[in-house]
């Protein structure tokens, strides 16, 4: 703790606020809300904390403060400094799954549309439904049944919706706007539950239109009804109140939490939303700053009803949703709470799992692999590879492990420079040189371990180079493969002797993953590299071809294929003089006139 923090700590008063922390380049690295600020913001510069927190605090050199007039506009005030910094150690929910929702349009002639965002327009909405194919589905039933505008822009003529039933034409006809507030009144209530009296109308016009022998409207009426039991059998109720409404439950262990969000509309539990993370605060706190951005941060639809813990302040949600919200303490509701929170429990028990599992292949591998190797556990390694066709285009590639992971950022390309033909052990004394110098030169950091693959040679190769040019000691190790081209053995020490390790281990596999990712590395460049030369060989000595006009030619026909396909007229199209077009149609196909 700086002396600036000190003199601070001493001035907080005991009211109700935020705290902005701040790291030593001044960003706001996380935002708090508290009951009391003096206590709250003392507390992370006292007493232990757990790794998570004591990584938070060690990156704090000053803090800002804000008092409020209350509890609530601490928490609003909370989220909207949220919202505008976005602070490395807040929950930032950047979920962007929407879900689709049925619009009737507020319009003279309204339409039916599926969208996945909820505007202030007047228009009615209704969902979310658990995906587009279940929005589309009822889409197509309420089309068949109730005949609204189709047609974005108004055409001057009928379309083939007014020809198949499904529009009234306004476009052309004088239609009552009370026909249109008719239907509007009745697809509202279909989707809000009323479909079997809608099915009983239907299959009343059905047995109307038999007697009359209209059979053809008859079959049209008996198709809908079965349209509809076959839709609203797929979304089957699983609670009669027809209630939106959005069920919370959450768990916390070891410094995380998880929060699952079922949402439940018309009646149905039609999805579920899991979000875990590692929380600094209160959990009540916390969670209560979860819900405020779970509806800000990804505008979700808010319900008629909201049901919550009853260890949260219902105060709080109310002032932020502006909704009903619950905390029932007896029947289905309660149960749902419940089912909520165990499923937080379950999903958190299964990310500690994961987490588990991952150290187990990364730094468990790495640490297991140390100790195979009778040296410290290989936190960084290195690996490098190889690779040409017959000595030509050389290239070499340096992969990067660190932990046990892959750091992209990391890795390098080599084309060799001082090799003619294909010559391993002197590529890789090149770049190995190369790589090692230039670290010692720019003070980058040494490597644990360096991995070669190859066997002897090229392990000796690198060696000599670190030994006796470089003056370094770094181990350094073969990994050779079987004749099925897959990795067999580690080869390591003064004698490159074979490293016993179970083939079924996290270590050697961690070792598979390394050959593979630098070979794959080696290779990808190796080719791009043949391409781009091929490319170059095939235009060089063309008159009045240069090197910008090369890359123009590329860059506009992308392949040399298309280049040959193309005719003198496409060739100047491409910003060629016409003399220099010719020169470049003539020499392509008389190379294929030679070829054939």
């Amino acid at each position: 703790m700086n002396e600036r923090i000190k003199n601070k700590l001493a001035l907080l008063p005991d009211q109700p606020g935020c705290y902005l922390m701040k790291d030593k380049n001044g960003t706001i690295i996380y935002v708090g809300k508290a009951k009391v600020l003096k206590n709250r913001v003392r507390s992370y510069f006292t007493g232990s904390h757990d790794t998570k927190t004591e990584r938070l605090v060690s990156e704090i050199e000053d803090f800002e403060y804000i008092v409020t007039e209350s509890n609530i506009e601490a928490l609003l005030l909370e989220i909207n400094l949220i919202h505008k910094n976005d602070p490395k150690y807040n929950i930032m929910l950047k979920d962007d799954k929407s879900y689709p929702f049925i619009k009737i349009t507020n319009e003279d002639y309204p339409r039916l549309l599926i969208t996945r965002k909820v505007s202030k327009d007047r228009a009615l909405y209704f969902g979310p439904y658990p995906d587009v194919g279940a929005a589309n589905e009822t889409k197509r039933l309420l089309d068949r049944l109730f005949p609204l505008r189709k047609c974005r822009v108004l055409p001057k003529e009928v379309c083939l919706y007014y020809h198949m039933g499904q529009c009234l034409a306004p476009c052309v006809f004088d239609i009552p706007k009370s026909t249109y507030t008719e239907m509007v009144a009745e697809i509202k209530r279909f989707l809000n539950g009323g479909h079997p009296v809608i099915q009983e109308e239907i299959q009343r016009k059905m047995d109307e239109a038999a007697e009359k022998m209209e059979f053809e409207k008859a079959a049209e009426y008996r198709d809908q009804i079965k349209a509809i039991e076959t839709v609203m059998t797929r979304q089957k109720m699983t609670n009669a109140d027809l209630v939106d409404r959005d069920v919370f439950g959450y768990a916390v262990d070891k410094g995380w939490m998880c929060v699952q969000v079922f949402f439940i509309r018309q009646g149905k539990l039609i999805e579920r939303d899991v979000s875990i993370f590692p929380f600094y605060n209160e959990e009540e706190e916390d969670f209560l700053t979860f819900i405020g951005q779970f509806y800000q941060e990804n505008e979700h639809f808010i319900p008629r009803e909201v049901l919550i813990p009853d260890n949260i302040d219902k105060v709080s949600v109310e002032a932020m949703l502006s909704t009903k919200v619950l905390q029932p303490q007896r029947g289905e509701k309660k149960k749902l709470v419940k089912l909520a929170g165990k499923n937080a429990t379950v999903a958190l028990q299964e990310k500690f799992d994961l987490i588990v599992r991952k150290q187990e292949r990364t730094i468990g591998a790495v640490e297991k692999l140390g100790n195979a190797m009778n040296i410290p556990a290989p936190v960084r390694i290195e690996a490098f590879d190889n690779s040409n066709i017959m000595g030509t285009d050389p290239v070499s590639a340096m992969v990067v492990f660190i932990d046990g992971r892959p750091d992209k950022k990391e890795y390098r390309k080599y084309k060799i420079k001082t090799v003619k033909g294909p010559d391993d052990y002197a590529s890789m004394r090149e770049v190995i040189y190369r790589r090692y110098s230039r670290v010692l030169k720019e003070n980058l950091p040494f490597p644990d371990l360096i991995v070669i693959d190859g066997g002897k040679g090229q392990v000796d190769a690198a060696k000599e180079v670190l030994d006796n040019q470089l003056g370094l000691d770094i181990p350094i190790a073969g990994l050779a493969k079987n004749d099925k081209h897959k990795t067999s053995e580690l080869l390591f020490g003064s004698d490159l002797n074979i490293v016993p390790l179970e083939r079924n281990s996290q270590e050697f596999f961690l070792l598979q993953r390394i050959q593979d990712e630098v070979h794959r590395f080696a290779i990808t460049f190796h080719r791009q590299l043949r391409s781009k030369n091929s490319f170059s060989s095939r235009l060089d000595d063309i008159e009045g071809l240069g090197p910008k006009r090369k890359k123009e030619l590329l860059r506009q026909f992308k392949s040399l294929k298309n280049i040959s396909a193309a005719s003198i007229d496409e060739l100047k199209a491409s910003g060629l003089p016409k003399n220099v077009a010719k020169n470049v149609y003539d020499h392509l196909h008389q190379e294929e006139t030679d070829i054939n």
